[in-house]
């Protein structure tokens, strides 16, 4: 038992590690970007999003680089996202709504709008941006500057969560949690391996050259969890990728409530561990219940400092999300019960064979 107590610290360790350099070098996204005449394609992948789509128009319409083109792709909305967005192009030239012709076979839904909005797109950018993403003024002008300033080809970026209610405040920073504390952002840039890649699929600023020769949407039509596959095909062939936490420009409300969350992240929370169940598995039991072996083996200083090195991981990964650090630490116990239901629930809908995301089966 001393061995695994040994092996809890030293994890631990390293997870504080991790934590410290992506709240260090997190990139500052203060200078904009000095092309304000290069058009920048935005693309909208919506289905039924009523409620949201009005907002993040605006948003772009108030973006100080202004040299943009808006794609809307409606996906069969049942509600009024459509009329909506005619509404708004009406008034705004920059604005197009792409109406679905139907879902074809082998393809999910969000990664043929994104295709297709692509095959219309005329920028030197292509930026996919979530509907319930909201986006500052600058926040095109700051990440386009960053994606040059890095010499990437895609810049993806993890918007600050804003979380309303309890149920998302002991769900929605488990994701955070994870990735903060198992990978450095800096080696997403400057590492050549693939398995250190990340992405975000709510806001993924794409070098639009590159795009068009690698098609990456149209490779990955059939991922659920498109995002990172994308990012660690590209650093396959050799292509630059960087990933930045939230930033106070990009924000975003994923779910309204715990059951939504629960629901969304279930269907990529693996991913985060390479695919590897076992992997998710062996985290959640170390991060969770790894204090009874230092308790039973190892005298009390060492569970103080372990304590204590518990509390600095959760501020570190908190300051660089962007998040509450106080709610974060209060919650450090639920969280991880609910990584637990969330790896249960998502080996549950693999053995079921599909998720159902707004109405659609995900094999």
């Amino acid at each position: 038992m001393i061995y695994i107590a040994l092996f809890v610290l030293a994890f631990t360790a390293i997870q504080l590690l991790v934590a410290l350099s992506n709240l260090i070098f997190r990139p500052k996204l203060n200078t904009p970007y000095s092309r304000t005449d290069e058009l920048v394609s935005v693309m909208i992948p919506a289905r039924n999003e009523e409620t949201n789509i009005l907002k993040i128009l605006t948003d772009l319409q108030h973006q100080s680089h202004s040299a943009l083109e808006i794609l809307v792709y409606d996906d069969q909305s049942t509600d009024r996202t459509a009329s909506l967005v005619s509404e708004m192009a009406n008034y705004d030239k920059r604005i197009k709504l792409i109406s679905s012709q139907g879902l074809p076979e082998g393809w999910l839904g969000k990664n043929h709008a994104c295709y297709q909005m692509s095959q219309q797109a005329t920028g030197k950018y292509f930026l996919f941006v979530d509907a319930d993403v909201r986006l500052g003024g600058n926040a095109i002008s700051t990440t386009l500057q960053q994606l040059n300033k890095s010499k990437s080809v895609l810049l993806s970026s993890f918007p600050r969560q804003i979380m309303q209610t309890p149920g998302e405040r002991v769900v929605v920073p488990i994701m955070n949690y994870i990735l903060m504390t198992l990978l450095p952002l800096t080696l997403v840039r400057h590492s050549r391996f693939p398995s250190l890649a990340a992405a975000n699929g709510q806001f993924m600023l794409f070098d639009a050259d590159t795009y068009r020769n690698q098609q990456p949407h149209l490779q990955m039509k059939a991922e659920k969890v498109e995002d990172i596959r994308i990012a660690r095909w590209f650093k396959k062939k050799r292509l630059r990728v960087s990933c930045i936490p939230g930033t106070k420009e990009i924000n975003c409300r994923m779910y309204s409530n715990y059951n939504e969350a629960m629901n969304g992240f279930s269907k990529n929370i693996v991913m985060f561990f390479g695919n590897s169940y076992v992997l998710a598995l062996m985290f959640w039991l170390v991060t969770t219940f790894g204090f009874i072996f230092l308790i039973a083996t190892m005298p009390l200083l060492y569970f103080i400092i372990y304590v204590l090195a518990l509390i600095f991981i959760r501020i570190a990964v908190s300051l660089a999300s962007r998040q509450s650090v106080f709610n974060n630490i209060a919650g450090i116990i639920p969280q991880h019960y609910n990584m637990g239901r969330l790896l249960f629930l998502s080996l549950k809908y693999k053995n079921q064979g599909a998720y159902e995301w707004k109405g659609r089966k995900i094999k």
